[in-house]
């Protein structure tokens, strides 16, 4: 398997899992539809891919140095997590015209990167598989081919939440559906608390 094809299958098996950005697009596609959540899928890419250049630039030996700072990261992570958990659980269930202004901002998709220890680790591991000896070139190309993968990925799931669409028409399944989610994102940050 070429290089390329393995920093591509990396980039997938990391980007395509069920995670807290993947279930925000999801939502995100359910209530606002596609067009509106793709400003979350390209800042939620846009922020990983950063957050991947900056560790195979040099930023791992940062955090290395100062396992503080790792620890923050981790606990504001979290924190992030449980409050869009509960911003989800306490949502009022109306949907928002497909072609609506509403829905996460590319802020919002970015920040969610950064606080997110799954993208964390996913950086870390990737440049430490396929960027070791810090080969710019190499950290370069990784970083263009996970933008590419992650963006398509993220995509899928707002895709598959604008599919839903037409069976969350009532806002008592909309709830149901969110505090679904809601539920999953609080679990997924108190997992990574103990684990």
């Amino acid at each position: 398997m070429s290089h390329s094809l393995s920093m591509a299958a990396f980039a997938l098996a990391t980007s395509i899992t069920p995670g807290p950005v993947n279930l925000i697009a999801l939502g995100a596609g359910a209530r606002y539809g596609l067009r509106a959540s793709l400003r979350h899928v390209t800042g939620a890419t846009a922020g990983f891919v950063l957050l991947l250049l900056l560790i195979g630039l040099g930023l791992h030996e940062l955090l290395t140095r100062w396992p503080l700072l790792t620890h923050a990261i981790q606990w504001a992570g979290v924190a992030f997590l449980l409050y869009v958990a509960y911003r989800l659980a306490a949502d009022d269930g109306q949907l928002a015209d497909a072609g609506g202004d509403n829905g996460p901002s590319m802020l919002v998709g970015a920040t969610m990167q950064w606080l997110n220890p799954k993208a964390w680790l996913a950086s870390i591991a990737g440049m430490g598989a396929f960027a070791t000896s810090g080969e710019r070139v190499l950290v370069w190309q990784f970083a263009a081919i996970y933008f590419v993968v992650c963006f398509a990925s993220i995509a899928c799931w707002a895709w598959a939440g604008a599919s839903l669409r037409h069976v969350l028409r009532e806002p008592a399944r909309v709830r149901c559906v969110n505090r679904a989610m809601a539920l999953l994102l609080a679990a997924s940050g108190v997992y990574l608390l103990v684990a």
